[in-house]
């Protein structure tokens, strides 16, 4: 059998490897800059020009109400799934491999990418629909089939990201996580699954909703943390911060590169930031938009959610991942071995000697685990898409669990590489649909922006576009009566 299996593993690989290799070293990496490059243009740079009032947005959307969460909440869930190992060690690695240029093209990509989230989140709140339960769901699997009227592509999207985020890359995170604790405090494979199955079981069999109050305490909670001790690190090592800004962006470009010349630099440290950047904050790959369709907005109106979710791209790679790449560059491990979590550890714990690896320990189980229930929210969504009932979610809940366990005990890399394969047609799925849909996304951004510029709450009503057809909820959509009519 396992010769069997051993053959089965040396067929696929190589097939697995270039599909690999293709999707992401060529058409998504390239794919998702010029798409968010696309929207910046289009939508007349939003994310910068609209910063301002993204703050405003978040800090009016705490309450939700009977049909959605609270936007406060879809961006805590969103942040739960981005947050997660690739903020630790993506970062590490992409500067091991890249050098310290990587972080600057980090920084280029998140900034395009904020553009791109929009106009993903933007689509999933229009296109969203209310469930048996009477809430709201959505996602790219719902405007692909009510925006576009391509339902196998929204089935093709569906199975993907049932795969990847549902099953397998809990998995991952769960591997990374039992490593960490195992070095950090000894744990045992039992004790850190037991752990992590209970935990994770009771948030997911609460639903949607528990898992989105769960979002809501504990991701500023541990990303505040993190944020803060990065900043006390950058604060009491000033004098070194031009240096270290010098060297990022001397390195982007190839200047600093100690071997294969200007471009070759440049070319290394490109593809590598912008790899962990995308991988990082996931704009354009269609996960946030499951959760950002759950949302009941305010103002009410699909370009608010969209700017929600636009902000979680701008915390997690421009925040938290710059975060871990000042602490890694002004430590001076870089170039030490070690794969990710070691090198980001070495560095805490240059600055933080006693307890600098358990930090890194416990920071990597609040975000790896918090990954875990955003991931699994993003497949509950589209699990209903494809009309899965109450016995289906139980099934999906069960397999998610059980992958945890096999995620603490195993490491195959074959199903791994699989996994990143699905990711990347999935994404490559979404990003022609909103391409394809970018009309109705700048449709949107001019209705919103002509009523900010008016002075009001801007608020979408679909009788005024019958164009969108009845791909739209014209009762999510409709226009409200007001209390004093």
């Amino acid at each position: 059998m396992q010769a069997w299996l051993d053959g089965i593993e040396a067929l696929l690989a190589p097939v697995i490897g270039g599909i690999n290799h293709v999707l992401w070293d060529y058409f998504l990496t390239y794919g998702l800059l010029l798409v968010g490059l696309y929207f910046t243009v289009r939508l007349r740079l939003l994310q910068v020009r609209r910063f301002p009032h993204m703050l405003h947005v978040i800090g009016r959307g705490t309450d939700g109400d009977s049909s959605g969460i609270s936007p406060f909440q879809a961006l805590c869930t969103s942040l739960a799934s981005r947050v997660g190992t690739g903020n630790l060690a993506g970062v590490a690695i992409a500067l091991s491999l890249g050098g310290p240029g990587a972080l600057f093209w980090m920084w280029c990509t998140a900034v395009l990418g904020m553009a791109t989230a929009y106009a993903e989140s933007a689509l999933a709140q229009l296109y969203k629909v209310r469930d048996e339960k009477g809430q709201y769901r959505g996602g790219p699997s719902y405007y692909m089939t009510r925006g576009l009227k391509m339902p196998w592509m929204g089935v093709a999207f569906a199975l993907c990201l049932l795969l990847t985020y549902g099953l397998v890359f809990s998995s991952v995170h769960a591997n990374a996580m039992a490593q960490s604790l195992r070095s950090a405090f000894g744990f045992s494979q039992f004790q850190i699954a037991t752990g992590l199955v209970l935990l994770t079981g009771i948030i997911i069999f609460g639903g949607l909703r528990t898992i989105a109050r769960f979002a809501e305490w504990v991701v500023p909670f541990m990303s505040l943390g993190y944020l803060g001790l990065a900043a006390w690190v950058v604060l009491t090592h000033l004098p070194q911060v031009p240096d270290v800004l010098t060297l990022i962006v001397r390195s982007a470009f190839g200047l600093d590169a100690a071997a294969g010349g200007v471009l070759g630099g440049l070319a290394v440290a490109m593809l590598q930031g912008v790899k962990r950047g995308l991988y990082s904050n996931e704009a354009g790959m269609g996960s946030a938009p499951n959760v950002a369709a759950a949302a009941t907005p305010v103002p009410h109106h699909p370009s608010s959610q969209g700017l929600v979710q636009s902000l979680g791209v701008f915390i997690d790679t421009l925040l938290i991942c710059s975060a871990t790449g000042f602490v890694i560059l002004l430590s001076g491990v870089l170039g030490q071995a070690g794969d990710g979590v070691q090198i980001t550890q070495n560095a805490m714990t240059a600055f933080f000697p006693v307890w600098g690896t358990y930090f890194v320990a416990i920071a990597l189980f609040f975000f790896a685990f918090t990954t875990i229930i955003g991931n699994y929210s993003y497949a509950e969504s589209n699990l209903l898409y494809l009309g899965g009932g109450a016995k289906s979610l139980f099934v999906l809940r069960v397999a998610a669990l059980l992958v945890i366990v096999w995620g603490v005990y195993s490491k195959v890399e074959l199903v791994w590489n699989a996994a990143d394969a699905a990711m990347a047609l999935m994404a490559s799925i979404n990003l022609v649909a909103i391409v394809m849909l970018s009309g109705v996304v700048v449709k949107l951004t001019r209705d919103y922006d002509r009523q900010l510029d008016e002075g009001k709450s801007p608020e979408f009503h679909i009788s005024q576009y019958p164009e969108l057809g009845d791909g739209v909820d014209h009762e999510i959509w409709k226009e409200r009566v007001k209390p004093d009519a």
